[in-house]
């Protein structure tokens, strides 16, 4: 497990008590009826990890759920490439996942699903019996009812997401946009954010995730001494820096970000060998076809921007297609008198979160951050943009380096306040007490009160390798 989301829940998992299922990342080739779990202790927790049968692995991952489910969840249904095997691995993984969480359960366990990977899991878990409080949270964005209705198979997924008991979203509005749906679509009532459905009831509710602020500074403040931070403050040689910290991804807006560098670098030639941009771009999904293709956007635009504007000791963009650790990550954010992050749809964004907590508070940098990315509902005091508007964003990114310290300042505290008062902790802790009460509130409600949704379609095995009559795009 990398990324983001691994580096905020992991310290969670440590100190809760809490078992992480989740897949080792690896595939395993002939029948395995049963899941096999790797068990690894992890402070009061542990991490378990699956080994994911190789004949579905394909159509689940880079299929329907990073085919179809992701580019739908950003608003981007053109980019939908899906078959029906792939929903059927995708659903033959979620009861794959159900199975391995049986050997969990105890009487007073609770599962907390994470993601849009495992939609369906909570039906699954029902179908075996499970009768344990079942919650989900999604990180990534609920788009309105339309683009929704994109994904094949949508209905079905959507039905079966009502047999967890909570269902919990980023923002307002990510929230009111499923409200919307099952209103809509399901013709379910969903009076005070509560859907009714043969499962009984679901609970929606928003739980911004947070990170620890704390930590994460005290992580900026031990990285100035390490060797990729020195070296980079070193080769600046007093110029100013702007960041950028992203997976390639179509939703992270990095082509509008290098376009609106070009162009500040043209309305304001002045800033030439004044201020660089560092972009730390990790590959991920290369197999993808959409993905491959922005790499190699992606590097052929940088290449031209540098060819355009640098000198021969002088480069504008540094561009890096390689992770560094949290706490190498931190003292980066330090460095960087800019912060920019601007993603075109983000559930949350937890780099923008970041950039600020590791910043020097006597002298702390400017975010820049989307205004559609959700932690612009928080961090309000950043300044805020539209990634589609490349000139807009180009005059922002020079007004940011050239804010004046007292302004720098105040905008960060105020940031800061509310990185303190939404820890990754406290996120948890909202979270697993309201789905304790959305459960024992649901074990009161009358059965005979609850409107019948038609039970979701479990497709049978077959193997990926079978051919497809069509495809949906």
């Amino acid at each position: 497990m990398t990324g983001g989301l691994a580096a905020a829940l992991l310290p969670v998992v440590e100190k809760s008590g809490a078992i992480w299922v989740g897949s080792s990342g690896r595939v395993r080739d002939g029948a395995q009826k049963e899941p096999f779990a790797e068990i690894e202790a992890l402070g009061a927790g542990a991490l378990a990890m699956l080994d994911l049968p190789a004949a579905h692995y394909g159509g689940y991952y880079e299929g329907f759920a990073n085919s179809a489910l992701w580019p739908a969840l950003h608003s981007r249904t053109d980019l939908i490439r899906t078959c029906q095997d792939d929903y059927r691995s995708y659903r033959e993984v979620n009861s794959f996942f159900a199975r391995a969480l049986l050997r969990f359960r105890k009487p007073d366990t609770a599962f907390w699903i994470q993601d849009y990977h495992f939609l369906a899991l909570g039906a699954e878990l029902r179908a075996l019996g499970v009768t344990h409080p079942l919650g989900f949270f999604l990180h990534t964005p609920w788009p309105t009812r339309d683009i929704f209705g994109g994904v094949p198979h949508h209905r079905e997924l959507v039905e079966a997401m009502l047999a967890y008991d909570l269902i919990g979203f980023q923002t307002e509005g990510d929230r009111d946009n499923f409200l919307s749906y099952v209103d809509g679509e399901l013709s379910l009532d969903t009076t005070g954010g509560v859907v009714m459905s043969r499962y009984g009831a679901s609970r929606c509710a928003v739980f911004p995730i947070g990170i620890d602020p704390a930590k994460f500074a005290t992580h900026a403040a031990k990285a100035a001494s390490h060797p990729d931070v020195s070296r980079l403050r070193r080769s600046l040689n007093g110029e100013k820096l702007a960041i950028g910290v992203d997976r390639v991804d179509y939703s992270k807006g990095l082509v509008n970000r290098i376009e609106a560098f070009d162009r500040m670098l043209e309305l304001q030639p002045q800033l030439k060998r004044t201020v660089s941009l560092l972009q730390i771009a990790t590959l991920s999904r290369g197999t993808i076809e959409a993905y491959g293709d922005l790499q190699n956007q992606l590097a052929r635009l940088v290449s031209d921007v540098n060819g355009r504007h640098g000198e021969v000791d002088w480069t504008p963009i540094r561009y890096l297609n390689k992770g560094f650790s949290q706490t190498v990550l931190a003292g980066l954010y330090r460095t960087a008198q800019v912060g920019v992050v601007t993603p075109l749809h983000d559930g949350m964004n937890l780099v923008a979160k970041e950039y600020v907590a590791a910043q020097n508070p006597v002298d702390p940098g400017v975010l820049v951050l989307s205004k559609y990315a959700g932690a612009a509902n928080e961090l309000d005091t950043a300044l805020l943009v539209n990634p589609h508007d490349i000139d807009g964003m180009a005059r922002t990114i020079a007004t940011a380096l050239s804010m004046p310290l007292l302004e720098r300042r105040m905008r960060w505290e105020a940031m800061m306040a509310k990185l303190r008062a939404g820890t990754i902790q406290d996120w948890f802790a909202d979270f697993v007490d309201a789905l304790g009460q959305a459960h024992v509130a649901n074990d009161k409600l009358p059965v005979e009160t609850l409107p019948v949704v038609e039970s979701p379609v479990v497709w049978p095995v077959r193997s990926l390798g079978a051919e497809v009559s069509s495809r949906f795009h």
